[in-house]
């Protein structure tokens, strides 16, 4: 029994010794650090013995989920031959790290801190319409808080393939993607979920430049699940980028000079069709209007697979034009040339200078061609004049001449005599021959004159209507893209 008794006071002893040590040893080690950082002593407290490589959780069944969210800063190019988009983002994702846990009280009441971003796990999600490294800078830390959340915030170039439609170029809008989504992770290992609200999301524009050509309009954000072929299904978060573009640039460099050129050659239909002018006018703005299109084929997008639609626009212009320079050369081949030219046709009269003039809602020809027939009375005046002139060469000049002719005409015999009367009336009736000829060519001049110039009214109206017809249709399709 005495044995027993002082084996256990042994032990006691023993136990005793071995918690003085342990005391004494908690107590040397505060003392031989008095001036250690509370930061430094939570850094060595929390990755002395983190692994890196392994998913922070407890139990292996719970998935880490992943709460991202960005806003865009800028949008800055538009590549559309090569189909990329290229913005600027903020990024953030936030995600739970169970190994990264500590109470405030027992280290100075710190409630975050900041820890090197290679120094712990995070998450493999990546942009998957990337397809180039953008000059991003480097942001080496992430925010820790005590209850494990892991905020990782840094600003992004994103450089993305996207679908660009140029078809409405320049009222064009377009929709771009980024999905998020965990390059390996299945949904099991890491969900995705979005920070914000739908929302907050789709109507933030806080930070974005808005001085650009293009305009941030919205960003929808969008969850869902899929699965490549039979594999396990994997979670993506997609963001809708809307942006459109300012027009006015485009409207003010290529719409309205092309419009300016259009109106000059609706107004070079009131030239005088008989007038030379008006082809050379017309081949002018031609020539403007191709030297136009050559200074701004550098300016409209290209693609291989569309064309938009200002460049339709532009064709149909010079189209148009080509038209018109037809259709006023046609109208000065009716006016010139007349007297090599046959009479009119009667169809031609009828449809022309009967029909076309009530649909004109012309009832007096003659205003066609006042000032031809004006020249034309001129003309016909310095003729007869020409004419009794030459007549007045079988007269006499004076008295002296007159009684000269009389008293040598009497001396004549009656054959001298009707030989002179036949060369007069001969004369006489190669003046009439001439005087019926230029009537008739007067007469024939006069009818094409009208013809062309029915014609030239008739052709003008109709260029105008499909002038103005394109016109209200581009305006109204613009209209609409531009505040749709």
């Amino acid at each position: 029994m005495a044995l027993y008794t002082l084996w256990i006071s042994l032990l006691v002893l023993l136990f005793a010794a071995l918690f003085e040590s342990k005391v004494y040893q908690k107590i040397s080690s505060k003392t031989t650090n008095p001036t250690k950082p509370a930061l430094r002593h939570l850094s060595d407290h929390l990755l002395t013995n983190y692994t890196k490589g392994v998913r922070p959780v407890r139990n292996w069944r719970k998935a880490t989920n992943v709460a991202i969210d960005f806003m865009v800063y800028a949008i800055l190019s538009v590549d559309e031959k090569n189909q990329v988009l290229t913005t600027y983002i903020w990024y953030r994702q936030h995600w739970i790290d169970e190994f990264l846990q500590w109470n405030p009280k027992d280290f100075d009441n710190i409630t975050q801190m900041s820890v090197p971003t290679d120094a712990i796990w995070v998450p493999d999600i990546l942009i998957n319409e990337f397809v180039d490294v953008g000059k991003s800078p480097d942001i080496p830390y992430v925010y820790i808080h005590h209850d494990g959340e892991v905020r990782n915030l840094k600003p992004v170039q994103v450089v993305t393939a996207c679908s660009l439609d140029i078809y409405n170029f320049p009222f064009d809008v377009q929709n771009c993607s980024l999905t998020f989504t965990s390059w390996l992770h299945n949904i099991r290992d890491i969900n995705i979920s979005l920070l914000r609200s739908p929302e907050e999301v789709k109507h933030d524009k806080s930070v974005f430049m808005n001085q650009g050509e293009w305009e941030l309009l919205h960003v929808l954000p969008q969850f869902r699940e899929f699965s490549v072929g039979d594999s396990d299904f994997y979670a993506e978060m997609k963001f809708f980028v809307v942006i459109r573009r300012r027009p006015l640039f485009y409207a003010v460099s290529l719409l309205l000079p092309s419009i300016f050129l259009m109106v000059m050659d609706i107004v070079g239909f009131y030239l005088p069709p008989d007038s030379g002018e008006r082809v050379s006018f017309k081949i002018t703005l031609l020539l403007g209007y191709s030297v136009f299109l050559i200074i701004v084929s550098d300016t409209l997008p290209a693609t291989a697979i569309g064309t938009p639609l200002i460049g339709v626009y532009f064709v149909v212009c010079m189209a148009l034009l080509v038209i018109s320079l037809t259709e006023t050369i046609l109208i000065v081949r009716l006016v010139h040339k007349q007297d090599l030219q046959p009479h009119v046709p009667e169809w031609v009269k009828h449809w022309v200078l009967e029909r076309a003039t009530i649909l004109l809602c012309v009832r007096d020809r003659s205003t066609f061609c006042p000032i031809r027939t004006q020249s034309s009375d001129i003309s016909g005046n310095t003729e007869n004049n020409d004419s009794t002139a030459k007549l007045n060469h079988y007269s006499c000049g004076n008295v002296r001449d007159c009684e000269g002719a009389e008293s040598s005409a009497a001396n004549r015999t009656p054959e001298e005599n009707s030989l002179v009367v036949e060369n007069i009336l001969q004369e006489i009736l190669a003046i009439r021959q001439f005087l019926e000829k230029r009537d008739e060519f007067r007469d024939i001049a006069r009818e094409w004159l009208q013809v062309g110039y029915v014609l030239d009214v008739l052709l003008f109206r109709a260029y105008l209507v499909a002038v103005l017809a394109y016109s209200i249709t581009l305006g109204t399709l613009w209209s609409i893209w531009q505040y749709a």
